[in-house]
């Protein structure tokens, strides 16, 4: 592509006739060949800082993100501007990623989207020392950092590319950095000569709310009737995100589940539906939000600690990124702080529990010492633990540290679709037809409703195929496993259960090690996180200033809008009970006063004050407490 103004590409191909701050300085610094690091807070346009310098430029652009769902949605919006963008996923054949990996090297594809695994394979290893490429584009970069709160060992792999690609520029991006990872991030790249641009964290439009709160559902549901639009609860369990959103449907809201656990259909309908605005409230554990694009997020509520200042930055970021004011509330008791420290001592089992881990898993796959390497297996977690006695959420978390330490990696679940490829040639299918009638019939009408069938795996739609050929989808899922043994076709069955792949071929026990860097310091590193995020909840300090000194905004102002900074102005308009009391009660001499509408008119009032001072005066007996909280003065 001949070079073009960046202004030009941005209104041709995003519509915007300007960039938002700091996205055409990190532009121009990548169209001079320097090697850049972009720190920009969720929801600031981090890929449009890499999309337009590669559109700008001869040659491909090389994207290594961490989470498949990521990299499709991407590749979606591009191809949707009329932009070549293809995706490396594990659900492709070796024939299919050798076709993609030819189109990227012969032919007209812009943008090629890999996971950071995808360097290990001697295949594209091969490849992409035979692209020209313009730029190489490192999302979600904290992930290489050991002292990020999401490392991948994966990323490690990322710096081979300054051998395989000499001299190609680079561009790291992420929302959450400290200090001390944004360092990290440009050693672990190998850049030239530091060269960071950083907006600033902070979100002036969302105010940050932390409140110590015994009764957080009957908080939670005073905050949605006193807000209004679309939100987010975040809870740590694939269970309370169930029985929660239950609650909420029980009492009339929009509200639906999301978790890890559910099958991909129904969560890509559950969040379409959200983004649509046609479901209010998604109630979800972490494993939702990345990568979503929806600027109305009016709050984003946690009902229990996150791990970390990042994790919590990152999550309570969804909220408003159309810039209008929005919430980002955390709720925590007590109890929650024990939970905290229990999680964190949990995600990292004793070293012997690892290694039992290990062998288990050898014998789970039926490994022989010595054989495995490279090889990919579908794993079921529940399966794996239930067998060997294990407790699965310990077991998942050695089975990260194996990860980290180089032996394993363990994918994301994600879709596949059920593949089906002919391997009879075409006159062995005409014998087929005249001698075997009815097994060429779910031949020629797979045929029929598909092209290139002959050449490479194709996905099929199952449901669909049965119905034309008048018989149940199980009846159908049996017939091609019968031809698939028979070898006339290669049947591959959908599938959304997570990968697991041999990094090193399997080892004796006693050679399985586990270095400091990735358990000890590792441990350390999380217990100073957990700390740093008891310290956000417990502290008195303005929130949003107590969240930008931990991402190295020394001079951060008070954001002036949190319930510590309002609690600290309005100390001059303090009130005893008794006047607080005397203030209600007049209120309520006009007429019964819904409590929501009561606390906005009282905004200056810390609310838990006006609460306690209302469940009071109604164990007094002198107001009534009736439906949806109407207050109603007795006497």
């Amino acid at each position: 592509m001949a070079t073009t103004k960046h202004t030009e590409i941005l209104k041709k191909y995003w519509g915007y006739d300007a960039f938002r701050p700091l996205q055409q300085d990190i532009i121009e610094s990548v169209l001079v060949g320097t090697d850049t690091l972009a720190l920009l807070p969720t929801g600031g346009g981090k890929s449009i800082c890499f999309q337009v310098p590669a559109l700008m430029s001869e040659g491909l652009c090389l994207v290594i993100s961490p989470l498949i769902a990521l990299m499709k949605d991407q590749v979606q919006n591009l191809q949707e501007k009329g932009i070549k963008a293809q995706a490396l996923t594990s659900g492709m054949s070796r024939r299919e990623i050798d076709v993609a990996l030819d189109n990227c090297i012969y032919g007209s594809i812009k943008f090629l989207y890999v996971s950071p695994e995808r360097l290990r394979s001697e295949l594209f290893r091969s490849r992409v020392q035979q692209m020209n490429l313009s730029l190489i584009a490192v999302d979600e970069a904290h992930c290489i950092s050991q002292w990020g709160y999401d490392f991948r060992p994966d990323y490690l792999e990322i710096a081979q590319l300054r051998e395989w690609a000499p001299g190609v520029r680079m561009i790291a991006l992420t929302a959450t950095a400290t200090p001390e990872v944004v360092v990290d991030i440009q050693e672990k790249l190998q850049f030239a000569k530091p060269c960071v641009f950083q907006k600033s964290f902070e979100r002036s439009n969302l105010v940050y709310l932390v409140y110590r709160e015994p009764d957080k559902f009957g908080k939670l549901r005073r905050l949605i009737d006193k807000v209004g639009g679309s939100g987010i609860v975040y809870v740590r369990n694939r269970r309370r995100t169930m029985d929660l959103a239950r609650q909420l449907k029980q009492l009339g809201y929009s509200a639906e589940a999301y978790h890890a656990g559910m099958g991909i259909t129904e969560r890509d309908a559950r969040q379409h539906s959200w983004i649509k605005g046609e479901t209010q409230i998604i109630v979800a554990t972490n494993a939702f939000g990345m990568g979503i694009d929806k600027p109305d997020v009016r709050w984003v509520v946690h009902l229990d600690l996150p791990e970390s200042p990042e994790a919590y930055f990152q999550e309570a970021g969804r909220a408003g990124r159309d810039g209008k004011k929005s919430w980002a509330v955390l709720l925590f008791d007590e109890g929650d702080i024990e939970k905290l420290r229990e999680n964190w001592l949990t995600s990292f089992p004793e070293k012997p529990f690892i290694k039992r881990v290990y062998t288990g898993l050898g014998n789970y796959l039926q490994l022989a010492i010595g054989s495995g390497e490279g090889r990919i297996f579908p794993f079921d977690l529940i399966d794996f633990s239930n067998r060997y006695r294990f407790n699965p959420t310990e077991t998942f978390h050695a089975l990260k540290l194996l990860e980290r330490e180089g032996y394993i990696h363990l994918s994301d679940a994600v879709y596949q679709p059920s593949k089906i490829q002919v391997l009879l040639s075409k006159s062995e299918l005409y014998n087929l037809e005249v001698s075997q009638p009815a097994r060429s019939q779910i031949l020629l009408t797979l045929l029929r409703s598909y092209s290139g069938m002959f050449d490479h795996p194709t996905p099929v739609r199952e449901k669909l195929l049965a119905q034309r050929l008048n018989i149940t989808t199980g009846e159908l899922r049996k017939k091609l496993q019968h031809l698939h043994r028979q070898r006339v076709i290669d049947y591959q069955p959908s599938s959304e259960t997570p990968r697991i792949t041999f990094l090193k071929e399997r080892l004796q026990d006693e050679n399985v090690f586990l270095s400091k860097i990735n358990y000890e310091d590792r441990k350390k590193t999380g217990g100073q996180k957990m700390e740093a995020m008891l310290e956000y909840v417990r502290s008195e300090q303005c929130t949003s200033q107590i969240l930008l000194q931990y991402f190295g905004e020394d001079d951060a102002p008070e954001c002036g809008q949190c319930n510590r900074c309002q609690q600290r102005q309005s100390n001059h308009t303090s009130y005893s009970r008794e006047e607080l009391m005397q203030l209600i009660m007049q209120k309520l001499e006009i007429g019964p006063v819904a409590l929501s509408d009561l606390i906005k008119d009282f905004s200056l009032i810390e609310e838990n004050q006006l609460i306690e001072t209302v469940q009071w005066l109604h164990g007094d007996g002198r107001l009534e407490i009736g439906p949806g909280n109407r207050l109603k003065r007795l006497y």
